[in-house]
């Protein structure tokens, strides 16, 4: 079994379901006692996304790269994202280490297509969805991205903020974000990516008609195929 190299603390609820998630995934696979070999880095949620705010890219790639520096150096075989947002750094991060980062992007776009899906709904922060840095590394898979218009980014900006990380799971804001994944099924999609940890503790597949992709748990498989390769 490779040791999974996890960077996470962003936020640490997210890394919370990896490592059960990892760990469960294990279990399963191969029964018995059998558990992960995970090292983890943890950083400081605060810190990274203060760093986003005020657009220093620079120093959220340096904290995120030291991290995985430090992994590699504790004997990681390769290295996870346990978050979507600071994906925005990752071929930062995969250049400053000599293990490879298993990108989220490109795991969600195999499991779309995989699926028969070429034309999915996007949720997220506001960033993720905004910005082209996640979206773009789908397209080049040949997926179609649709995303919330944006007078609902503040919401669900919100709902994963003030709720969601701090563990609120709040019926009325799981038929908030359902109510968007609706729309965007009007829009065109044929599947939905849940393309933050902390929305997979809102949204169930039971809860939608569009097929679901819930980003951590396909990371989580793909990492697991990678470990036990």
């Amino acid at each position: 079994m490779q040791t999974i190299g996890v960077i996470g603390g962003m936020s640490w609820e997210s890394s919370a379901v990896y490592y059960e998630a990892l760990n469960t995934g294990v279990q399963q696979r191969l029964g018995g006692l059998s558990s992960a070999r995970i090292l983890l880095s943890s950083v400081d949620f605060a810190e990274v996304t203060r760093l986003q705010e005020a657009e220093d890219w620079d120093g959220v790639a340096a904290v995120l790269a030291s991290a995985a520096q430090g992994l590699e150096r504790a004997g990681a075989d390769f290295v996870l994202l346990a978050t979507t947002t600071f994906h925005r750094v990752a071929d930062q991060v995969a250049a400053s280490i000599g293990v490879p980062l298993l990108h989220l992007a490109d795991v969600v776009a195999e499991a779309c297509k995989a699926q028969g899906v070429t034309s999915v709904g996007f949720l997220g922060t506001t960033f993720a969805m905004s910005r082209g840095f996640f979206v773009d590394r789908l397209a080049s898979h040949g997926i179609t991205v649709h995303v919330p218009a944006e007078e609902h980014h503040a919401e669900l900006n919100r709902i994963i903020y003030e709720e969601l990380v701090a563990g609120r799971v709040l019926d009325s804001s799981r038929r908030s974000v359902v109510a968007l994944i609706e729309q965007l099924w009007d829009a065109g999609a044929g599947g939905v990516i849940l393309g933050c940890t902390e929305l997979e503790l809102l949204v169930r597949q039971a809860d939608s008609e569009l097929p679901v992709f819930p980003c951590t748990t396909l990371h989580v498989a793909a990492a697991l195929d990678t470990a036990l390769a």
